[in-house]
């Protein structure tokens, strides 16, 4: 078997894509045993673009989800992980975006895509080709965020940017906030903030975002305590639980459950393709 090698880049996008691209992460994994990686939910949007095989992902882990063959795939806000297949080896460029992006490169509410998985290349034309093609073609991880930065540019400005109708400021802002504080605020104390009823600002977030107010912060919390734990030292669980803002322990072994698949302990035995080894 070769070597074991794991190479990850993060990059910022161009300044006029910030409102709509959180970043860019190039990844290149190799010589790992074949097995079953969980892509787990977040607060963004992701497009994946592979730059070897075809990607094959199910939109559940453990659960008997089909595998789809994807050369480049874009998801929604998800309440469960999704189950990425592989050979030992991964290769690729991962993108996020927020809910404003999705209007903005998508031309559609981030809510039309909440669960989903779809080919980039149904949302982008023949610009989602294009993007794979040339990023296969580029050298480096440099020029590969290059040829982001230009291709994303030319979507936003076919779709209409900052033009298209559609989500509120206020939406955007409960969306920022929940986001900074890690999804420790209440939605009551949040919606009283921005002048709205809680059922109000509900309705609103769900009808745009794809999740409601409540979900979301919840998967803000599973968020960072799945960040904690993927550090290269990783924390113990209870510590875990508490710093990312659980009740107990308990609290978090059903909330991992829910997201994963697996508990704590089987998800960290599984995940041979963590930083941490």
């Amino acid at each position: 078997m070769e070597d074991l090698t794991a190479t990850g880049i993060a990059a910022r996008p161009a300044p006029a894509l910030r409102r709509y691209v959180g970043s860019y992460v190039g990844f290149d994994l190799r010589g790992f045993p074949a097995g079953v990686h969980c892509g787990p939910p977040g607060h963004a949007l992701t497009a994946v673009i592979s730059l070897s095989g075809p990607l094959q992902v199910a939109a559940g882990v453990d659960d008997g989800s089909p595998v789809t063959r994807f050369d480049s795939v874009a998801g929604g806000l998800m309440c469960r992980s999704v189950a990425i297949h592989h050979d030992g080896r991964q290769h690729g460029v991962q993108v996020a975006l927020t809910p404003l992006g999705a209007r903005a490169l998508y031309g559609m509410p981030a809510a039309a895509l909440a669960h989903q998985l779809v080919p980039l290349d149904e949302l982008l034309g023949t610009l989602g080709t294009e993007l794979v093609d040339r990023l296969r073609a580029a050298r480096s991880w440099a020029a590969r965020f290059a040829a982001l930065d230009e291709l994303l540019l030319r979507a936003v400005g076919r779709a209409g940017g900052d033009r298209l109708p559609g989500q509120g400021p206020e939406v955007a802002e409960a969306w920022r906030r929940l986001v900074a504080a890690r999804g420790s605020l209440k939605v009551g104390a949040l919606a009283a903030e921005l002048g709205w009823s809680r059922r109000y600002l509900t309705d609103r977030f769900r009808g745009e975002v794809g999740l409601s107010p409540k979900t979301f912060a919840r998967v803000l919390r599973f968020e960072h305590a799945h960040d904690l734990a993927t550090v290269h030292t990783p924390l113990p669980w209870a510590q875990v639980a508490s710093v990312s803002g659980y009740a107990d322990q308990a609290h978090l072994v059903r909330d991992w459950r829910e997201f994963t698949g697996r508990s704590p302990t089987a998800w960290r035995r599984g995940e041979l393709l963590l930083g941490s080894g």
